[in-house]
């Protein structure tokens, strides 16, 4: 380039000099002898050829060609050369800040424009020989460059959110050795000097290094085992991660299907993704010490077993007699966390003990509570619900909240189960589902141990939202029953500890003293994922909104007491049962794998009085809507007790088909008067809105759910519910 400019400089004065003597000389001829002569003598220019005026004038237009093409060539070059140099100076910028700094010394090098400035490499296999100096990058491949660059780029925006190592640990220099040996990596100059050979390790695995730096590994992986034995970490790491280096050895990396939660839903997704995957990995986070498990059983049979040891062995003998166990499945089922990698079969691991607490939607991974990530390619969150306790309650101090149980898992029921044996006096906050259950079970202890139990809630009875008015009031008589006090439309003003006694004080001026107090005041939705995943929140019944596939983003389903779903016939609902958690979890699972189905399933829950009493529900059961019931009288066999024995289970969700429900037939038997209003032995409750059921109570009533899932489904008007309510042949024995 500098050479055409040189010779153009010289050119250009010569070529105009010598055009302008021949024309005064042509112009001066004339004059002379009075016209213009037929030959003129030929002007030689003293650089180029003899010849005409004519072949001057072309090969001075090839030179000016030939230098302009010259100069056009060098910019182009020259703006091609700078954004190149612009990348890569991005791209080490980019680089973690930790292995950047340890080679800021050679920062001039990068700035070199000349070639043989260049450093030759230490390893004289991938590098160029001493004589000749390695080129820089972008002349030796311009046209990988661009790729190069940005899958280095790729490489270091994973691998941001990640400690970089230390500088001792040959990781860059793995990093340096790869750069000189692959044309088409992008290598950085400054660490093109470094004494990296002196590195024993580096010798010793290349190819593991290699591995670690060209495939963007996720952030939380341990590094291979040769470079975490052969290179001792240093020492102020080791004692910062002494403590967790256990456990994150136990916890996978990277997760196909991951499920955040170890309730049912999350139970029932594993158990449908292996179904439609049968080799597929499914790992369970849960911030519970124990296994998945069936919360049910909490509040009903485990509080009737007669062993001792019940809140060890957690098993228990349904109404029907058989014994079980509250866990879905034993150990022995699951996978070890840290065989997760390594299963053949693929299989379903359970990380306990261990709390999501950040969310990254757009890098697919989520950050745990001792910092440890794991990447998903699938993720559920199951997180359930939070038991809500009373204002009052919590601002009435520490002692107050010592004395205070807020029931939902195993270890809220053995530190209740213990705490009643051991006072006088309980008093259970809540007559809906869990607090009734609750005061029969502790109830029936009472007989036994003398424990005082009382009951209290703003209704008039128990389970008032749920039932209407003359069920609720025969409830509350039923409870009575059981050995419990009942204190209805009891409004708590204030908790206070004294003289070693918990002084309930209610509104209404009346004094409540208890020794311990059970908070059964609702579930208030875990959503606490929501903020970090960008997850969307209903404002009206909580939760986090889902589509018809219960998904909430791109690879993120909800599923259970957390997911507020549109139900196609109801509209938008969350709903806090078993049934519910088992039949989304299930769906979930499903569209995990790509079956892509929308959830119309109408679940359904249970509650249990004891043995003897006990309903199931479905749709929306709410006392302020109209209500018809129809009553026959009950017989021996119309008890929970008796639906488990013939069923074969104590969840009556499981022993549900849908082929029943087209099945039914309407009983001929006319249904007869019932003698007494008061004596609700059995019979159906339709809840009905603009004339339209959509809820129904079977009130000991068992195995014929699928009928009233029918029912609502259709969405048809009826003119007589005593007709509808035959199809469940209640007035049968």
């Amino acid at each position: 380039m500098l050479k055409c400019r040189t010779v153009w400089k010289k050119l250009a004065p010569l070529a105009r000099a010598s055009s302008t003597v021949c024309r005064q000389n042509v112009r001066r001829a004339g004059l002379n002898n009075g016209r213009i002569p037929t030959s003129v003598p030929t002007a030689h220019m003293s650089s180029g050829p003899a010849g005409g005026g004519g072949d001057n004038l072309k090969y001075a237009l090839l030179v000016g060609l030939a230098g302009i093409g010259g100069l056009t060539y060098a910019i182009i070059t020259v703006k091609g050369d700078q954004k190149r140099y612009e990348k890569r100076i991005a791209e080490i910028e980019s680089r973690p800040s930790k292995a950047t700094t340890d080679v800021q010394p050679k920062a001039p090098a990068v700035e070199a424009s000349e070639p043989e400035e260049a450093v030759p490499e230490p390893e004289p296999e991938a590098a160029p020989s001493p004589e000749e100096p390695s080129p820089p990058a972008e002349v030796a491949a311009p046209g990988a460059d661009v790729e190069a660059v940005a899958h280095d780029a790729e490489v270091a925006a994973s691998s941001q959110t990640t400690e970089p190592p230390p500088a001792d640990e040959p990781l860059v220099e793995a990093s340096t050795e790869e750069a000189a040996a692959s044309p088409a990596a992008v290598p950085v100059i400054e660490e093109a000097d470094e004494p990296v050979v002196e590195s024993p390790v580096e010798a010793a695995a290349p190819a593991a290094a290699l591995v670690v730096e060209d495939e963007p590994s996720p952030p939380s992986e341990p590094p291979p085992a040769e470079l975490s034995e052969q290179e001792p970490a240093p020492t102020a790491v080791e004692e910062s991660a002494a403590d967790s280096t256990p456990a994150s050895a136990k916890v996978p990396s990277h997760a196909p299907y991951l499920l955040i939660g170890g309730g049912t839903a999350s139970f029932a997704a594993a158990r449908s993704i292996r179904a439609r995957d049968p080799g597929a990995t499914v790992l369970i986070v849960t911030d519970e010490p124990d296994l998945p498990y069936m919360r049910p059983p909490l509040s009903k049979e485990l509080w009737f077993s007669d062993d001792p040891s019940v809140t060890e062995t957690l098993r228990f003998k349904q109404w029907n007699g058989k014994e079980r166990s509250i866990y879905f499945q034993p150990p022995s089922f699951y996978v070890k966390p840290e065989e997760f990698d390594s299963a053949e079969n693929g299989g379903v691991a359970v990380l306990t003990s261990k709390k999501v607490v950040h969310m990254d939607v757009r890098g697919n991974k989520v950050k745990l509570d001792d910092n440890t990530e794991i990447s998903y390619d699938k993720c559920l969150i199951a997180t359930g619900g939070i038991p809500r306790n009373l204002q009052v309650v919590e601002r009435a101090g520490e002692e107050v909240m010592k004395r205070t149980t807020l029931f939902r898992k195993i270890e809220d029921f053995k530190s209740l189960e213990k705490v009643s044996r051991n006072i006088n006096s309980i008093t259970i906050i809540g007559g809906g589902f869990l607090g009734s259950e609750l005061a029969c079970a502790l109830g029936r202890r009472s007989t036994e141990s003398g424990l005082e139990v009382i009951q209290m809630f703003p209704e008039k009875g128990n389970m008032g939202k749920v039932l209407p008015e003359y069920l609720s009031n025969w409830t509350t008589e039923k409870v009575k029953r059981e050995g419990v006090k009942v204190i209805s439309e009891a409004l708590v003003k204030s908790v206070k500890y004294k003289d070693d006694k918990l002084e309930i004080h209610l509104k209404d001026g009346r004094l409540v003293k208890t020794d311990h107090i059970v908070a059964a005041v609702g579930l208030e939705p875990n959503v606490d994922l929501a903020k970090s995943a960008g997850l969307e929140v209903d404002s009206d019944f909580g939760g986090y909104r889902v589509n018809a596939e219960l998904q909430a983003r791109s690879n993120i389903w909800v599923a259970g007491d957390a997911a507020c779903f549109y139900d196609i016939r109801l509209g938008r609902r969350r709903v806090e049962h078993h049934d519910h958690a088992v039949v989304s979890g299930r769906l979930a699972g499903e569209n995990m794998t790509g079956a892509s189905k929308p959830y119309w399933h109408q679940s359904m829950f249970w509650s249990d009085l004891g043995p003897d009493v006990g309903y199931e529900a479905i749709g929306i059961v709410d006392s302020s809507l109209p209500t018809v019931g129809v009553f026959a009288k009950a017989t021996a066999k119309d008890t929970p007790k008796a639906a488990t024995e013939k069923s074969g289970t104590g969840i009556r969700s499981e022993s549900e088909t849908e082929d029943t429900a087209t099945s039914a037939v309407a009983s001929a038997t006319p249904a007869p008067a019932v003698e007494h209003k008061d004596d609700y032995g059995k019979g159906v409750i339709f809840y009905v809105r603009d004339k339209v059921v959509v809820g129904i109570i079977l009130w000991n009533v068992f195995n014929r759910m699928p009928i009233a899932r029918k029912i609502i489904k259709d969405g048809e008007e009826h003119a007589d519910l005593n007709e509808v309510a035959k199809l469940f042949n209640i007035h049968e024995d």
